[in-house]
């Protein structure tokens, strides 16, 4: 019977290394290089006195990397130390040695019984690892973990995964918060939590709220794209030509391109939920997918302002803004672009 694999997170393997928990083996592999170069650098940081690091760190690199040389450097005991640390960055480029099959499943009998003073850490990026021997033995013995660094994406990923890190450094932040910073700064993820980690130090009350937010990173609370949201969900004309008159005065941090695109994934996820069967908000959280039941309510609510056929119309003009914005048929200026869109979604 296969031995199921541990399941690891980036939160927690990074409140287990804050924490002096370590493991014989780390595996980071996958797509998100972010996860890999900041899990590594913790290890090292956090196992080792910058003094300690000359005798007991010994870095390798894939396209130059010998395996045996380095499970030869695993099998030596730290001096003036707790632990040694091996890493073997960019493992994806070890290159295979005649008669193997993959290299990589040379570490699989270190793997069996690995030194408890090392601590091995292999980065592999791009995609999964495929030595299945090295892998399985790893998991067998329990021996190390294997995290997978996957992508984020934009909606329900990026949104969970700001609540989470939020959480992991003892803050609540709310919905409006969590969209300001996902609409912002988007799946840039070295840019986002180092701002998540900046407003942790800066609130008073273990909350990141949207103003604290204005404050600190310069997104306005009152003029973003999720308030033109709003604006355009309510049909309320006023507040969302005053949002697109501060984009336009405001123009390097609120490009028109960036605003439809926005708009667009809004007005297909309502469309959605018009055309939706089970319009109950889990119902809608299950069609969109989207794990906030809030942002589920909005987009329900959305549905009572527009009917089917205005929002069908609405992702046209949607279409149409985006093609003219690149200069396609147009030679608008591309706020004035927008208000025309914005004037057609709210007489759609």
């Amino acid at each position: 019977m296969a031995v199921k694999r541990e399941s690891a997170t980036f939160t927690s393997l990074n409140k287990e290394i804050k924490g002096g928990t370590f493991r014989n083996i780390y595996v980071l592999q996958g797509e998100e290089p972010y996860y890999i170069d900041r899990l590594q650098q913790l290890i090292i940081d956090t196992a080792l006195t910058e003094d300690q690091r000359d005798f007991n760190l010994s870095l390798f690199y894939g396209n130059t990397a010998n395996v045996r040389e380095v499970i030869s450097t695993c099998r030596q005991y730290p001096a003036f130390s707790q632990y040694k640390v091996v890493v073997v960055r960019e493992a994806q480029l070890i290159p295979k040695q005649p008669g193997h099959k993959d290299d990589l499943d040379l570490f699989a009998s270190y793997a069996e019984k690995p030194l408890p003073s090392t601590i091995l850490v292999i980065c592999h990026k791009g995609a999964a690892m495929k030595s299945k021997a090295f892998t399985d033995q790893l998991t067998a013995s329990k021996s190390g973990i294997i995290f997978d660094s996957k992508k984020v994406h934009e909606g329900r990923d990026l949104d969970a995964l700001i609540v989470n890190y939020a959480n992991s450094l003892g803050c609540n932040i709310d919905n409006k918060a969590t969209r300001m910073l996902a609409d912002h700064i988007g799946t840039d993820i070295a840019r986002l939590f180092s701002e998540l980690d900046k407003l942790s130090i800066l609130t008073d009350d273990n909350n990141i709220t949207p103003l604290l937010i204005e404050q600190n990173i310069g997104i306005s609370k009152d003029f973003n794209i999720f308030e033109l949201e709003d604006a355009l969900a309510r049909r309320d004309a006023a507040k969302a030509f005053r949002i697109v008159d501060y984009f336009e005065r405001n123009p390097k941090n609120n490009p028109t391109m960036a605003s439809v695109a926005m708009l667009f994934s809004y007005f297909s996820n309502v469309l959605l939920a018009a055309t939706a069967r089970d319009k109950s908000p889990e119902g809608i959280m299950a069609v969109v997918g989207t794990r906030s039941q809030w942002r589920a309510r909005k987009f329900i609510d959305t549905t009572r302002m527009y009917n089917t056929r205005s929002l069908i119309n609405i992702i046209g003009y949607l279409r149409e803004c985006d093609t003219r914005s690149k200069g396609i048929g147009s030679r608008q200026d591309q706020y004035a672009l927008l208000k025309e869109l914005i004037y057609k979604i709210l007489h759609a």
